[in-house]
């Protein structure tokens, strides 16, 4: 593991080198109610990686004036060389999380520990190993995309004036911004100012990238896009930190998850290990999805969702041969039959009771 300097005791507030500074007034966090109680946390046996937590918090803990909790003693272990999603609902206590792993703001009680140091306290030396987009980037709409970055660039104390220009280009082209570079960033699209918050966090490399929604904005291409370089980025070394909504953004491009759901920590663990701890779709595949549907109900199959040409249910805890058999006696055209490897979704779910966004 890469030494870190050693921090002050007591270090004086510095530039912090990620794409979204503290908030700007009136961006104040919005409590959120106090939770429900929900499942204990489940953590599904995983092995190690290298034997290193990149993040690690115990029992991390945000209350806010008034007393609505944010987020509720946060037991998590980020694997070094992972890709590891951050899920849960909006207001599920995803943000607030980051934002006290970045040093942004104070937890109420519990520890963080982000490259082996502990947050806060070691902003100074931990930050500019850490690349950061979070709650979208902060840009001055009078200036071009690039010179954007060049002013993110020279607020990094460990950035070479020397070679600026040539890691903002790079970066620019790294995520499809060269064309738009001249243009006044008051004139980007909401995706293109994602895009171009991701590229500030990429200016130098990192052992750590944080980011929060990075899809926001983005059209399904830009989508697949920003998927690609996260997986390319991840194959250099970084480990990469992905908040998000969307399952399935999750489940494409993260190896490792956590789930959140009312600011509380549900499940984390291997993406694979998660799904697998989920039952899977029982799926009929036919001309006849009116006839299959009735048969399927009419031997005790719940949950039946009729598609264009192929049924779906809940598995039966019976014999599989029973079902098609009961299919064929019926005169139901079978053309496919068996259980569909259970998702992420249906991981939540289960874990869960209740679901949400899936696109991506």
């Amino acid at each position: 593991m890469e030494e870190l300097p050693a921090a002050d005791p007591a270090p004086a507030p510095v530039p912090v080198s990620i794409s979204a500074p503290a908030p700007t007034p009136g961006s104040v966090p919005v409590p959120v109610p106090e939770p429900e109680p929900v499942p204990a946390p489940v953590t599904v046996p995983v092995a190690p990686d290298s034997g290193e937590s990149v993040i690690a918090t115990s029992a991390l803990t945000k209350r806010y004036r008034g007393g609505q909790l944010a987020v509720d003693r946060l037991d998590l272990a980020v694997p070094a060389g992972s890709v590891f999603g951050f899920l849960g609902p909006n207001g599920s206590g995803k943000t607030t999380t980051i934002r006290m792993l970045m040093g942004l703001i104070e937890p109420t009680s519990g520890t963080a520990r982000v490259l082996g140091r502990p947050m806060p306290g070691a902003s100074r030396a931990v930050l500019p190993h850490v690349g950061a987009l979070i709650e979208g980037p902060a840009l001055y709409g009078f200036l071009s995309g690039r010179d954007n970055l060049m002013r993110y660039d020279a607020a990094d104390p460990t950035a070479d004036p020397r070679t600026r220009r040539t890691r903002v280009a790079a970066a620019l082209d790294r995520v499809g911004l060269t064309p738009a570079a001249g243009k006044k960033a008051k004139a980007y699209s909401l995706g293109m100012k994602q895009r171009l918050g991701l590229a500030a966090a990429l200016l130098q490399p990192r052992r750590l990238l944080v980011l929060d929604e990075p899809t926001n904005g983005l059209d399904p291409q830009g989508m697949r896009e920003i998927r690609a370089l996260i997986r390319e980025v991840a194959s250099e070394g970084t480990t990469v930190f992905l908040s998000s909504h969307l399952l399935d953004e999750i489940e494409q491009v993260c190896t490792h998850a956590a789930v959140m759901a009312q600011g509380r920590l549900i499940a984390q663990g291997a993406v694979a290990e998660l799904a697998a701890g989920a039952r899977g779709r029982l799926v009929v595949t036919t001309p006849d999805v009116g006839d299959a549907a009735r048969v399927l109900k009419e031997q005790g199959i719940t949950d039946v969702v009729v598609e264009e040409n192929r049924v779906t249910g809940e598995p039966p805890g019976r014999e599989l041969a029973d079902i098609t058999a009961a299919l064929v006696a019926a005169g139901v055209r079978v053309r496919g039959f068996g259980l569909e490897r259970a998702s992420l979704e249906d991981a939540f779910v289960a874990l869960t009771g209740e679901g949400f966004d899936v696109a991506g």
